[in-house]
């Protein structure tokens, strides 16, 4: 409506602009992400208000992108533990893979 003046609503023209009260939308979990976001350098850790649920993704070079996800920030840290893990093995030489790990022997002396 050019030209006419507004009615109703937060901002009429000569009042003073009301105050509204900002909300803090699932304040705790974004804290936990925020936390674990700085805790874990190797990733990029963030709360989805629209979902509900924290999401990782890695800050790393990797063959695929990788993005994990969980309903709760300490089963997001375990899959994002198990994601290292995993990735770590794949990347080790085939030999590496089929022997088993060397343990030094003692010589038992007389």
């Amino acid at each position: 409506m050019i030209g006419r003046a507004r009615r109703g609503g937060r901002h009429r023209d000569g009042q003073p602009p009301t105050t509204v009260y900002r909300r803090l939308w699932d304040g705790p979990a974004r804290s936990d992400a925020e936390t674990l976001d700085r805790s874990t350098p190797g990733w990029s850790v963030f709360y989805s208000l629209s979902q509900r649920r924290f999401y990782a993704i890695a800050a790393w070079p990797t063959p695929e992108p990788l993005i994990i996800s969980d309903a709760s920030a300490e089963g997001l840290q375990d899959q994002m533990h198990q994601a290292e893990t995993t990735l770590t093995w794949r990347t080790l030489p085939e030999q590496a893979r089929r022997s088993p790990p060397l343990v030094p022997r003692r010589e038992m002396t007389r």
